[in-house]
């Protein structure tokens, strides 16, 4: 990940204390940005324990990768909550999937982003789309677009415009926060996406997998 604030350094495995984890608030974790992005999805910005185990969404509660997992993108639900498997970065650098965020820097909630922040993270998202050339750019949660690209009327889907030849699209952010959304609604929504940028499903359908819950984070790592 660019930005100003320095990449956490390499953390331990195990359980982080509180004050542990506040001592990343500001660090960076790195894009992942495969050669050929199909389908660029973007977060709000890192939370601290993706920041102090350098890899994204990793809760083990978080549901974005059950979600990939349900709506057939993955053939295999990614547990980064220790870090990434160099096999799971593998796997989706060759599905054409792009991870980044709209702003570098780890917070504790997205909350605490102001908005002057989240409108420069949507002018700098803009530049690197034209040059990583993705088909599909996802962003994920409403509330964030709609400040970042002073969209206020904004709807979750497809929006009107393109970036540079990429379909724009807003999807539901995965964290427990949005309860209203379901593993299955965001496996659906997701899979729509991945659809568009041309990357074939592992299952023909959300229903054809099973997962034994919901998950249980409350904020977008």
């Amino acid at each position: 990940m660019t930005g100003d604030a320095p990449a956490a350094p390499p953390a331990p495995r195990g359980r982080f204390t509180r004050a542990q984890l506040r001592e990343v608030t500001g660090a960076t974790l790195p894009d992942l940005i495969p050669d050929s992005t199909r389908l660029l999805i973007v977060g709000i910005n890192p939370g601290l324990l993706s920041v102090a185990v350098q890899a994204h969404f990793a809760p083990r509660g978080n549901r974005f990768y059950a979600a990939l997992y349900r709506g057939g993108i993955t053939d295999r639900l990614i547990d980064a909550s220790a870090g990434f498997d160099p096999a799971d970065v593998v796997h989706l650098q060759e599905r054409g999937v792009g991870v980044t965020c709209l702003v570098p820097q780890a917070t504790a909630k997205a909350s605490e982003l102001p908005a002057r922040e989240l409108r420069a993270g949507g002018r700098r998202l803009r530049e690197r789309v034209a040059v990583i050339r993705p088909r599909v750019v996802a962003l994920l949660g409403i509330s964030a677009y709609r400040v970042a690209f002073d969209e206020p009327h904004a709807r979750v889907g497809r929006q009107p415009a393109d970036w540079d030849g990429a379909e724009v699209w807003v999807v539901p952010n995965p964290s427990g926060l949005n309860r209203h959304y379901t593993v299955a609604d965001l496996a659906r929504a997701y899979r729509e996406v991945a659809l568009r940028a041309g990357i074939l499903p592992f299952v023909s359908d959300v229903s054809d997998v099973e997962l034994s819950g919901d998950g249980e984070d409350t904020r977008p790592s």
